[in-house]
């Protein structure tokens, strides 16, 4: 592509905006070399991958890759035999640690038919879990290894601990010693060149036998190690050579270990890279809400609603424009500041950001040819230096254009022929038009020229367009019309601004008859057209509000069926149910009858059959009864005679009460319920002995208080015994509120207050187990509790 073009048409900033969608400076530096390409399936790969990194951060969020640092340099250091220090393994670890994530929380999507590309990517990548495990047991901050790292190193620094405590004993002797502290500066030890020594006053060198390591800026302080523990100083000196000694050997165990796989690591890390890039562009596409354009066989332009992606969202109005089928050259036309520019811009930014694989921020049903070059000739390039006006800028700039376009090139021309002459520019317009419409390239052009209006209606696979302008308001509309061409509003501005009617109809008079006849033409087309598109608003508006409206009223008759479906059903099962009692009672009442024709006495038979007579009778009248009970409240026979105080039964409401009022000639009456005075319906009371309730009192369920508790506590600045009974209340509510895992912030300090905690964690009814933060926790600033 054109570089001219790339920075007039301001692509440099979309690649920008774009890059900060990235994670990584790696996957960055991709997406600002990003270039837009003329092959086909380059493109249609691009938005393929585009598209499926949108639809995984549209289910996902913006958090499917986390940041991660770039290790090609400490695993080519490792390659060349160089020992990698435990920052760089623990980045080695962290990159490896987020391949491992990313391909399992791809496992999710494994069976989505429209993800093809990254599925396929991440598939390729290598996890890496016995190195990754290593590195992770054994290096404890970017400083420092774990104790266990080997059994060697562990040995070792069990040995140093040993000594340290020896020494700090002795010492400790010292000073407590009433003979010993009045030689002493201060009752304290400390370190000196690696050393355990006492603050001694110079005075008092003589009475403390040892090696003098330092002297305080003064001289009044010597720093002596006593000579009784110079033998065991020594051995700890020794003992931390040979723990440096056995930290290089496993550094160098662990820089092989990346050795022998560093092609593996380094070919994921690529791909790594790669998928930091697609998801910035699928992230880009969501923040623009961009759609992924259908690519067409031939060079042309179909944009729907399309918005330049540089304007604010809230403001930018949107362009529908064609270019390249029915017609290849389009002329726009219409006022300063109504939008020309920003329509060629976003034209031409669309084809770059389309043949970069970029969603673009349109409607659907955008369609975008490929070409093969984008010239744009857009802007005031006036040159001091070389002495160039804006007219000759512009024309060196168009000869250049014109020496290297080719038929399948987009051309943009922005004041096509202006600063000079308007009769000589607009033929120069009309014969570069001409020239590149012969040759079927598709051009945009922007200009005031009536002649060019002219030339485009009378030139076949030519199009006028223009930008709406409210004379009203003397203001654009920013809105493009295809097809019209723009009427000069020069008159009707300048008399809306307060220019007299003679001065404006003496200016007419020096038109030309065929220009004032053009001119009119247009304006009748622009008050159609307006006319036209108020009242196709109105109807798509009405017919809008009608099929709301049947909609809502198909959804209410489709509630109302399936509530009588479910009335009728539940009917119907009721009187099988009861059908079903009365049978099996009466055949129990049968079975009965029978067994008494084997009773000898004729008066114990009377007797049994007239009790079953009765047990029929009950069992028919609770039959009856069930069934008056299921027959709607409707049926009775509603109340004639009323009186005043009268307890009646009100079955819309379901409740009693007394009247309060006799029924006007609505019907109405007034009736106290309970605490309220409600107007019932005279057809809607009964007597209230024909209805009986059964009053169901609902007891309130006390529910449990909800537990909220942060899944952190920081004692930092708290004395141990304070934050003792602040972590002692904490893990009761935690262990409350159910959380499985708590951290303690207590900081790294001297470790008192570590120290102090750990103490009450050992004891602690509701802990199962607690370790020291790892890298990227806060180390052993922080402490991991497992609750029970």
């Amino acid at each position: 592509m054109d570089e001219r073009t790339l920075k007039v048409l301001e692509y440099n900033k979309i690649i920008e905006r774009l890059a900060d969608f990235c994670v990584s400076d790696s996957g960055r530096e991709m997406a600002l070399r990003l270039k837009p390409v003329s092959d086909r399936n380059q493109i249609e790969q691009w938005q393929e991958e585009t598209s499926e990194a949108e639809s995984i951060l549209a289910a996902e969020g913006s958090g499917f890759l986390a940041p991660f640092p770039d290790v090609r340099h400490p695993v080519r250091k490792a390659e060349i035999g160089s020992i990698l220090i435990p920052r760089e393994l623990l980045q080695i670890a962290q990159v490896l640690a987020l391949i491992s994530s990313v391909k399992s929380r791809m496992n999710e999507y494994k069976d989505k038919a429209e993800l093809r590309l990254i599925p396929v990517l991440i598939e390729s990548m290598k996890t890496q879990r016995v190195l990754l495990d290593r590195i992770r047991g054994c290096i404890e901050t970017e400083e420092s290894l774990y104790d266990h790292a080997s059994p060697q190193l562990a040995n070792i620094r069990r040995q140093i601990n040993r000594a340290n405590d020896r020494v700090r004993e002795k010492l400790n002797g010292f000073l407590h010693s009433p003979q010993m502290q009045k030689y002493l500066q201060e009752p304290i030890v400390t370190m000196r060149n690696g050393r355990h020594v006492l603050p001694v006053k110079q005075e008092n060198r003589s009475q403390v036998p040892g090696i003098v390591h330092d002297q305080s800026s003064s001289g009044a302080t010597l720093f002596i190690e006593p000579i009784s523990v110079v033998e065991t100083n020594n051995e700890i000196r020794q003992l931390m050579i040979k723990e440096q000694e056995e930290i290089e050997r496993i550094l160098a165990e662990l820089t092989g270990q990346v050795n022998e796989v560093s092609g593996e690591i380094l070919s994921s890390l690529a791909i790594l890279i790669q998928l930091d890039f697609i998801f910035a562009k699928g992230a880009f596409s969501l923040s623009i809400s961009g759609v992924r354009p259908r690519i067409t066989n031939t060079p042309s332009i179909r944009i729907r609603n399309g918005r330049h992606p540089l304007i604010d969202p809230k403001q930018v109005v949107p362009i529908t424009l064609e270019l390249g089928r029915e017609f290849t050259t389009l002329v726009i036309t219409g006022p300063n500041t109504g939008g020309k520019t920003v329509t060629l811009k976003t034209a031409g930014l669309f084809v770059l950001m389309n043949q970069s694989g970029l969603h673009l921020p349109a409607d659907y049903g955008t369609e975008m040819g490929i070409f093969q070059n984008v010239f744009a000739d857009i802007g005031d390039e006036q040159s001091i230096e070389q002495s160039l006006s804006t007219f000759s800028s512009h024309m060196t700039n168009i000869v250049q254009i014109l020496n290297r376009v080719g038929p399948e090139d987009l051309v943009l021309f922005d004041e096509l022929g202006a600063g000079t002459d308007p009769a000589e520019g607009a033929a120069l317009a009309m014969s570069i038009l001409d020239h590149l419409h012969s040759a079927r390239i598709r051009t945009m052009a922007t200009t005031h020229y009536s002649e060019l209006k002219l030339y485009a209606i009378s030139r076949e696979g030519v199009e006028n367009a223009s930008v709406e302008f409210d004379v009203e308001t003397l203001r654009p509309t920013y809105r493009l019309l295809i097809g019209v061409p723009g009427k000069s509003n020069a008159f009707e501005i300048s008399r809306r601004l307060g220019l007299s009617r003679q001065l404006i109809q003496g200016a007419g008079k020096y038109l030309s008859r065929e220009s004032v006849k053009f001119e009119d033409v247009i304006g009748n087309i622009e008050r159609n057209r307006i006319a036209a598109e108020q009242e196709r608003s109105q109807t798509k508006a009405e017919l809008a509000e009608a099929e709301s409206l049947k909609a809502m009223y198909e959804q209410q008759l489709s509630e109302l069926e399936q509530q009588k479906a479910r009335y009728l059903a539940k009917a119907k099962d009721e009187a099988r149910r009861m059908l079903r009692d009365a049978k099996a009672e009466a055949e129990q009442i049968i079975r009965e009858l029978q067994q008494l024709a084997h009773v000898s006495e004729a008066k114990e038979r009377n007797r049994s059959i007239e009790e079953s007579r009765k047990k029929l009778r009950a069992a028919l009248s609770k039959l009856e009864e069930d069934g008056r009970e299921k027959t709607t409240h409707s049926l009775k026979k509603p109340l004639k005679d009323l009186q005043l105080g009268q307890t009646v039964y009100i079955t819309t409401l379901d409740q009693k009460g007394q009247v309060l009022s006799i029924p006007g000639q609505d019907g109405n009456v007034l009736v106290q319920v309970g605490i309220m005075k409600v107007n019932a319906n005279l057809s809607d009371l009964r007597h209230a002995e024909e209805q009986t309730h059964t009053e169901i009192r609902s007891g309130k369920k006390i529910s449990p208080r909800a537990v909220s508790i942060s899944s952190e506590l920081d004692l930092r600045g708290q004395n141990a015994e304070e934050a003792m009974v602040e972590t002692d209340l904490y893990l009761d509510n935690a262990f409350i509120a159910g959380l499985n895992e708590v951290t303690i912030i207590h900081g790294k300090g001297t470790g008192i207050l570590r120290s102090s905690i750990h103490q009450l964690l050992r004891k602690h009814p509701h802990v199962a187990s607690f370790r020291l933060g790892k890298y990227g926790e806060g180390e052993s600033g922080v402490t991991v509790v497992e609750i029970k």
